[in-house]
C-alpha cells in the first residue's frame, strides 16, 4: 500500500526538510530516505539537536543550513507535524510536496501528498515501511540511523510497542548490526555546557499537585529536553522545560508511561493549547512540544494549569492513585 509513496520519490531531484532543532528521528528518516531515493539532498533550516549531530557526524551525513528549494523537483518534510515546526519564516513549501510523518495531524499541510500513521513511535519505522514497500534493501549506515531515530522517539523502548520492536529486530537482522552498536551508537559524553543548564533548569524548577500526581515546568534556557528528563528522575510525572528567543518560545514536554497509562495524553495537550493561543503543538502521549509567539513564562503556566486540570479528572474517575 506504502508503495505509491516510493513511485513518488523515485529519479526526482529532491530536497528533505526536517524540523527545527531536528532530532534524531528526523535526520534518520531524512537519511534514509536520501539514500534509498537519489538524489537528494537533506535541509535543516534551523539545525540539529546534539544527538542528531553525533549521528551526522559519525555517518557522514551532509546537511545544509541553507538552499533554495525552487532549484528542486520535489519537496519532502519528514517528521513534521506542520509547517511552523520548520520555524524560519522564509521558507513556503510548494504544493503538492510529500510530507511523512507519525505525530497527531494538525491539519496545517494543506494540498499536500500527506502520509502520516500515528500509530507508530517513530517517523524512522514509516520511512522503513516505505522503503521496504518499494522492494529496495538498507545498507548498514542505513539500517544505524534508522535504529538511532527508533531508539531516541521510544526513549530507548521505554515508549516502545510490540510492532516498533519487531522492526527494530527486522533492521537488526537486514544490516547485520548488533545491539549493542546500536545502543552505543547515539551516544557521547555529555558536555558542561548542558550539564550546567540541567542545573540552571532543575533550580528554577516548580511543581504542583493532585493526590500521588507531580507537575513540574521550568525555564530551562536551553538543553529543554535534558531538563525534562532530570526532573522525571526527581520525581515528577509530567515536566514542561521552555525556553524564549525574542519574541518566540519553544517548550519540551514529557511525561512518565505510568501516567499516560492513566489518561495524560501530551500530543492532546500541546495540541489544545496550540489552537487555543494560535500556536503550533503537538506529539504523542509522552513526549510532546509547543512554540510559537509569545511569554514562555505564561505558556508554562497555561501548561501546568491544563495538567492540573487533567490531573484532577484522573482523580475524580478514581485513577488518583498508583496501582
Amino acid at each position: 500500500m506504502l508503495g505509491y509513496v516510493g513511485e513518488s520519490l523515485k529519479d526526482k531531484n529532491k530536497v528533505i526538510l526536517v524540523h527545527g532543532n531536528a532530532d534524531a528521528d528526523a535526520v534518520g528518516s531524512a537519511y534514509a530516505i536520501s539514500e534509498s531515493f537519489p538524489p537528494a539532498a537533506i535541509f535543516a533550516p534551523e539545525g540539529l539537536d546534539r544527538v542528531a549531530k553525533i549521528i551526522a557526524d559519525k555517518l557522514n551525513i551532509r546537511v545544509m543550513d541553507e538552499c533554495d528549494l525552487s532549484e528542486y523537483e520535489l519537496v519532502v518534510v519528514v517528521d513534521t507535524s506542520s509547517p511552523e515546526q520548520l520555524r524560519s519564516g522564509n521558507i513556503r513549501i510548494p504544493k503538492n510536496s510529500v510530507i511523512i510523518d507519525h505525530h497527531i495531524p494538525t491539519g496545517k499541510w494543506t494540498d499536500m501528498q500527506f502520509i502520516c500513521d500515528q500509530s507508530k513511535v517513530s517517523c524512522c519505522e514509516l520511512v522503513y515501511d516505505i522503503v521496504n514497500a518499494s522492494g529496495i534493501g538498507i545498507n548498514r549506515d542505513t539500517g544505524m540511523a534508522l535504529l538511532c531515530g527508533m531508539l531516541t522517539d521510544s526513549g530507548h523502548f521505554s515508549y516502545a510497542n510490540s510492532v516498533m520492536l519487531r522492526t527494530f529486530a527486522e533492521i537488526l537482522d537486514v544490516t547485520g548490526i548488533t545491539m549493542d552498536e546500536a545502543m552505543d551508537f547515539p551516544r557521547s559524553e555529555v558536555g558542561m555546557s548542558e550539564r550546567v543548564a540541567v542545573m540552571k533548569g532543575m533550580e528554577r524548577s516548580r511543581f504542583d499537585r493532585v493526590g500521588d500526581m507531580i507537575v513540574a515546568v521550568s525555564n530551562g534556557g536551553s538543553f529543554e529536553a535534558s531538563v525534562c528528563r532530570a526532573l522525571l528522575y526527581a520525581g515528577a510525572d509530567v515536566v514542561f522545560v521552555g525556553s524564549q528567543r525574542d519574541d518566540m518560545f519553544r517548550l519540551s514536554a514529557r511525561a512518565d508511561q505510568e501516567i499516560v497509562r492513566r489518561g495524560i495524553h501530551l500530543g492532546e495537550i500541546m495540541k489544545d493549547i496550540g489552537n487555543e493561543t494560535i500556536t503550533d503543538g503537538g506529539g504523542h502521549g509522552g513526549a510532546a512540544g509547543l512554540s510559537g509567539t509569545g511569554d514562555v513564562e505564561a505558556m508554562l503556566h497555561i501548561c501546568m494549569q491544563r495538567t492540573m486540570n487533567e490531573f484532577r479528572n484522573i482523580k475524580k474517575n478514581g485513577g488518583s492513585e498508583l496501582p
